[in-house]
């Protein structure tokens, strides 16, 4: 299996703020590889998912409240930008790490660059 990167979408007003913090462009991002979906956005989150833990992967039209890493009981957002939006709906749930503490990850939803060829690869997995 090949391996794809994908990086997070951030809106231009975020950016500076994020990469100032951490959590920019160079230590974001999301791989698909070795049976596996890796998400990263700096110190504040980490995943690695198994991609037969994906039950379901998708476009999120649902809004946001916040840029960044945020989350509660299983459901967290990772995002840069309220555009570019998937969702994956996971089971079993997965341990992540959000600001270097374990938490359980049901949904994630991120903002993507390139969402729709990131679906497509999950697709073809």
């Amino acid at each position: 299996m090949t391996t794809s990167d994908f990086p997070l979408r951030y809106d231009s007003w975020f950016l500076l703020p994020a990469t100032v913090l951490g959590l920019g462009r160079r230590w974001a991002g999301v791989r698909v590889g070795d049976g596996m979906v890796t998400v990263r956005m700096g110190w504040a989150f980490r995943a690695r998912i198994p991609l037969k833990a994906i039950r379901s992967a998708g476009p999120d039209s649902g809004g946001v409240t916040g840029w960044g890493v945020h989350g509660f009981a299983g459901h967290w957002l990772v995002n840069g930008s309220s555009k570019g939006l998937v969702r994956l709906e996971l089971d079993p749930a997965v341990r992540a790490y959000a600001v270097q503490f374990p938490v359980r990850l049901r949904e994630l939803r991120l903002s993507l660059e390139k969402p729709d060829a990131f679906l497509a690869v999950l697709r073809k997995n």
